[in-house]
């Protein structure tokens, strides 16, 4: 479906990692990101989502945009402590049927459990692919929504992100689960133990 006459709107909001802006139609969001640069994430839609349109319009004060303000809220939520707010915020992309699935496949992936590249892979439907797993990571137009931070590289390590590993180390800092700790338990720190 090409949206031709569909306007896109957009709204930044300030953020703990910095400014994170959103680009919605009607129904879903087509992108988000840690930038105030509309035009950046712009150029991250699919072509048949984007249609014609060059730009969006930002969403006055006073406007009430239902799929941006779930987002905001979902954001606001999520910054708060809700990690799982983000997933219900309705997401929209378009590529090919393995990045469309890989894409469906990151939706699952919980807060505080990332996943290497591999086994994002087999999650995606081919465990073989691991570059094209890294590759929908890499294309994904919906950061947050559509969480790509949470997949790193099979050592351990970070691996890329569009925003810079700064913010990707500190989402998945956010979402920690937190270790217990052995004084929470005063029959686990007994020297009989």
């Amino acid at each position: 479906m090409t949206l031709l006459d569909t306007p896109l709107r957009h709204l930044t909001l300030h953020t703990p990692d910095g400014p994170f802006s959103m680009i919605a139609d009607e129904t879903d969001v087509l992108a988000s990101g840690w930038t105030a640069e509309i035009n950046e994430l712009l150029s991250l839609i699919h072509p048949q989502l984007r249609g014609g349109i060059a730009q969006t319009s930002q969403v006055p004060e006073d406007d009430r945009h239902p799929v941006l303000t779930q987002a905001q809220q979902a954001v606001e939520a999520y910054y708060s402590g809700d990690l799982t707010a983000v997933d219900r915020v309705p997401v929209r992309q378009r590529s090919g049927p393995f990045r469309e699935h890989a894409w469906a496949a990151l939706r699952e992936v919980s807060p505080g459990q990332p996943v290497s590249y591999a086994e994002y892979a087999q999650r995606a439907g081919s465990p073989a692919a691991i570059r094209a797993a890294a590759g929908a990571c890499a294309k994904n137009a919906a950061a947050l929504f559509v969480p790509c931070h949470r997949i790193i590289r099979t050592d351990g390590g970070l691996g890329g992100f569009r925003y810079g590993v700064e913010i990707k180390q500190s989402l998945l800092q956010r979402e920690a689960v937190p270790a217990p700790s052995p004084r929470a338990d005063p029959r686990l720190a007994s020297p009989a133990r």
